[in-house]
């Protein structure tokens, strides 16, 4: 038992050292663009428009990876300023669950196949509930 543990703790500390230098080039992106995209700045981006709204959060999303806590600030701040939405959700579903910045470290962690087919369905299934969540909303409003 406790040689198991040795080996798996020396091959954790070597993966770690392995992806440290991705991990803190990824980490110095997602700084960089907290920094200079503000909410408002994605807030001119969105024109109601259903179809625009959810390309534009979806793409915005994906480029912009955060925290889900980040991502209800910034969605009721679109929507306190007249975001759809289709925006909104697509936005929030894509921030949280795409990695376009990330990829990198994903293929040397997971692999090519299995970082590239989580993003496609990450993305797939960003327009599909923001569509069914705005949907749903202005159903029952």
């Amino acid at each position: 038992m406790r040689i198991k543990l040795k080996t798996a703790l020396k091959q954790t500390l070597k993966t770690l050292l392995m992806i440290s230098p991705m991990l803190l080039a990824i980490i110095g992106l997602i700084g960089l663009f907290k920094t200079f995209i503000t909410p408002e700045m994605l807030h001119t981006l969105f024109n109601g428009s259903g179809m625009h709204d959810m390309l534009v959060g979806v793409g915005l999303g994906g480029v912009s990876v955060g925290q889900p806590f980040l991502s209800y600030i910034i969605g009721g701040e679109l929507l306190d300023e007249g975001a759809s939405f289709y925006g909104v959700t697509a936005f929030i579903l894509a921030f949280v669950t795409l990695g376009v910045v990330q990829l990198p470290m994903e293929f040397s962690i997971f692999g090519f196949r299995f970082a590239l087919l989580r993003n496609l369905l990450s993305l797939v299934f960003a327009f599909i509930l923001s569509w069914a969540i705005a949907f749903t909303l202005g159903v029952l409003s």
